[in-house]
């Protein structure tokens, strides 16, 4: 887990020193401290101390509003993928322990075979489409990293847990709907950390 320091201040400034780089001029970078607050609520449910605890998914979906000083925002990223690295270490040995790595194997297994499943369907129809009037992910973009994922589960090419969890897609009409792409990349990542 990222150890913070937030004892020592800058010079002329009366907050803490900045856990992460911060922006400046005009760039935005995710509120600090709304990102130094979940950072400190993460560190809570690591050690065991957080009344309401946060799992490797409450991570994985964190979300910062943009602010101009805000801290950097590829820094930050980068910190919250290991700590839900961190978390899914933790859950899976959980998992192991209550199932048996019989168990676990096989849960995880069955998880990849869903997945796999999915993204085998034809290109186009892989998801549910949101109606002409709305806005979804853009099919090809979505179908394209699609079918890397396939060759990742069939074949074992590479792909990354970072390159998964920065895919971005750009929007159009009739797009796929996005909670079904979202919830589809979720569970690779969960295979992903399970395997590793």
């Amino acid at each position: 887990m990222t150890e913070l320091r937030s004892s020592e201040t800058a010079a002329g400034d009366s907050r803490p020193r900045a856990a992460f780089p911060v922006t400046h001029g005009r760039e935005k970078g995710y509120d600090r401290d709304a990102v130094d607050d979940f950072l400190l609520r993460a560190r809570e449910s690591f050690e065991g101390r957080a009344a309401d605890p946060l799992n490797s998914w409450d991570v994985r979906h964190a979300a910062f509003a943009l602010v101009r000083g805000g801290y950097v925002i590829d820094a930050v990223d980068s910190a919250l993928g290991r700590i839900e690295d961190a978390f899914a270490a933790r859950e899976r040995e959980a998992e192991v322990g209550r199932l048996g790595a019989a168990g676990w194997v096989g849960r995880t297994r069955e998880l990849a075979q869903e997945v796999l499943d999915r993204l085998s369907r034809p290109e186009g129809r892989r998801f549910d489409r949101v109606s002409v009037l709305r806005f979804g992910y853009r099919i090809d973009e979505v179908d394209l990293v699609a079918d890397r994922i396939c060759r990742y589960l069939e074949s074992g090419q590479t792909v990354t847990v970072e390159q998964v969890r920065a895919v971005a897609f750009r929007m159009q009409r009739g797009g796929y709907r996005e909670q079904q792409v979202d919830a589809v990349l979720d569970a690779v990542v969960e295979v992903m950390l399970a395997v590793s």
